[in-house]
């Protein structure tokens, strides 16, 4: 690939996220993540790969959505992105995270001393998280002593000064 495809990639990658995410009404669509666009090198398709959380069931319903609204997809493409020709989107479900869910599980059961047991189905998409080293206590809060001014009050201060200047 050249790094023009790379960057068209990417570009793709990020504006699908956003028009699924602020664009799209759809109910049936849950918690989806665009997690990698690949084009061809003539940009007349594009693989769209897509996470989706949630049960094998819901799952397939998201990407039932997902299909219908690709075309949808592609026309608020054409208006957010400078390109001769909006490429051709086909999704791709993307498995890695339920791969690192088993992976994570049998890695627990291997060190908790079990044997792994093949046989059962995974039923979760994502791991839950399992503290292995006792947290440390959050350090406390000093008070301000100096009339200094935090790094996050500093930056409001410039936008205040410009609304005081007046216009020459």
């Amino acid at each position: 690939m050249t790094q023009r495809t790379d960057r068209i990639d990417q570009l793709l990658r990020q504006e699908i996220g956003e028009i699924l995410a602020r664009d799209i009404q759809d109910p049936r669509i849950g918690f989806v993540t665009i997690t990698d666009v690949e084009t061809a090198p003539d940009l007349s398709t594009a693989r769209v790969w897509v996470s989706v959380i949630g049960q094998p069931e819901e799952r397939e319903q998201t990407l039932k959505a997902l299909q219908r609204a690709m075309p949808f997809v592609r026309h608020e493409l054409g208006g957010r992105v400078r390109l001769r020709r909006i490429p051709e989107l086909h999704l791709r479900s993307d498995d890695t995270a339920q791969r690192g869910t088993r992976v994570l599980r049998l890695l627990a059961e291997l060190e908790a001393g079990a044997t792994p047991d093949e046989a059962e189905p995974v039923t979760e998409s994502l791991p839950t998280p399992v503290p292995r080293i006792p947290e440390a206590p959050p350090p406390k809060a000093r008070a301000r002593r100096s009339g200094r001014q935090r790094p996050d009050e500093q930056r409001q201060r410039p936008d205040e000064r410009r609304r005081r200047r007046k216009p020459r």
